[in-house]
């Protein structure tokens, strides 16, 4: 018998980042000790605040079915949050979703049509091609590398992009491969285009909570954004919660109510007693985000001077826990995955290529980690010949 696949799901690959840290895991499985620097997961435990919540739900009998979008307590702390942030949201507003990326999914198949342009800042996080294509639509990518991934420099660029054509803008700041936080400048000249073209925006601030020495302005915060904007984050990042799987997004509540078709017809609901351990985490864990994100400063720091030793200038990151790291010749494509694989198979230091995220020329280095592993991950990359 020979099965026969949707256009759709062969129209894209496997996650680039899943695929590297899956063969780490698989080197580590052998016995080999693994620098892992590929995935973007906190390395810290889940704040114990947070994991008594959700223990007490369950205790609580919160085990069955939530409501489709979300434990209202639950929504409107979400929409508590986004108001301290200068977003007009309230509770109808709000849809909770299985993690950020399940968020993402629904909005892409909710708002992009058959042959709609979706606009994207490279280097772009790797999902945003792929739910692209499986909603039907075509990628428009405008490139940052040239200006050390600011995207003030660029807004020329983008205006040369985008059109009345244009469907839907991405804009993930701060950003997941460089950790670049965009100006208010900057957001400001997308306000102005997406006003200009009747633009719908997803501004994906995952990464909000962890900035040093700068804050993430929210788009949908300026002035014509409110009505065109869906703010989206999650509880992954900030609060260390990779596993428990829990996201949201915020926007126009008919927004929310086309989107909530699909969630109810796909995921029904968020886990019920995580949602209440959502609840603990943006009410009582202020102190251990910031102990983490001082942490993560520290390692940025660390890299960073670390590659500066060895004569290699890398774009300081205002935000996120990665870095883009210059590797290769010439930007080929060829040369940031044959180092990639090259860092893992000789110096066992698992990296993502840059390519992946549309900017070749460069590997993702994640500094989820311990300072002490990011200095071996620096040692052995020198030793091997790859610094």
């Amino acid at each position: 018998m020979t099965i026969e696949f949707s256009e759709r799901i062969e129209r894209v690959t496997p996650s680039a980042t899943v695929a590297i840290s899956n063969a780490a895991s698989e080197l580590e499985a052998e016995g080999v000790d693994v620098v892992d620097l590929s995935v973007g997961e906190p390395d810290f435990p889940t704040p114990e605040n947070v994991i008594e919540a959700g223990k007490d739900a369950i205790d609580a009998g919160h085990t069955g079915y939530a409501p489709s979008p979300g434990v209202p307590e639950l929504r409107e702390a979400i929409a508590e949050k986004l108001r301290a942030d200068d977003l007009d949201y309230g509770s109808e507003n709000v849809l909770v979703t299985p993690g950020g990326k399940q968020a993402l999914y629904e909005l892409f198949q909710t708002l992009v049509d058959d042959g709609d342009e979706v606009v994207v800042l490279d280097p772009a996080w790797v999902s945003y091609e792929a739910m692209t294509k499986l909603a039907g639509g075509s990628l428009s990518r405008v490139d940052l590398a040239p200006h050390d991934f600011a995207l003030e420099p660029a807004l020329e660029d983008l205006a040369e992009t985008v059109s009345d054509d244009t469907s839907l803008l991405v804009v993930n700041s701060p950003s997941n491969p460089t950790g670049s936080v965009y100006s208010d400048v900057a957001l400001e000249g997308v306000r102005d285009l997406a006003v200009e073209h009747d633009i719908t925006v997803i501004s994906d601030e995952i990464y909000k909570e962890i900035t040093y020495g700068t804050e993430a302005t929210s788009l949908g915060s300026l002035a014509g954004m409110g009505e065109r904007t869906i703010t989206l984050n999650g509880f992954s990042k900030a609060y260390s919660m990779t596993g428990w799987r829990l996201g949201y997004f915020a926007g126009p509540e008919e927004v929310v109510d086309q989107a909530g078709k699909l969630h109810s017809h796909s995921v029904t609901c968020a886990t019920h007693f995580v949602q209440y351990a959502g609840i603990e985490a943006l009410r009582n864990t202020d102190e251990a985000v910031t102990e983490m994100r001082d942490a993560f400063e520290q390692r940025r720091d660390l890299l960073c001077d670390r590659f500066a030793e060895h004569g290699i200038d890398v774009p300081e990151p205002d935000g996120a826990f990665y870095l883009m790291l210059p590797v290769g010749e010439g930007g080929d494509d060829e040369d940031d995955q044959e180092w990639c694989e090259r860092a893992i198979e000789e110096a066992h230091v698992a990296t993502v290529p840059g390519s992946a995220f549309g900017t070749p020329g460069y590997a993702r280095l994640s500094y989820a980690a311990s300072a002490e592993r990011l200095e071996e991950a620096v040692d052995r990359l020198a030793e091997n010949g790859l610094l």
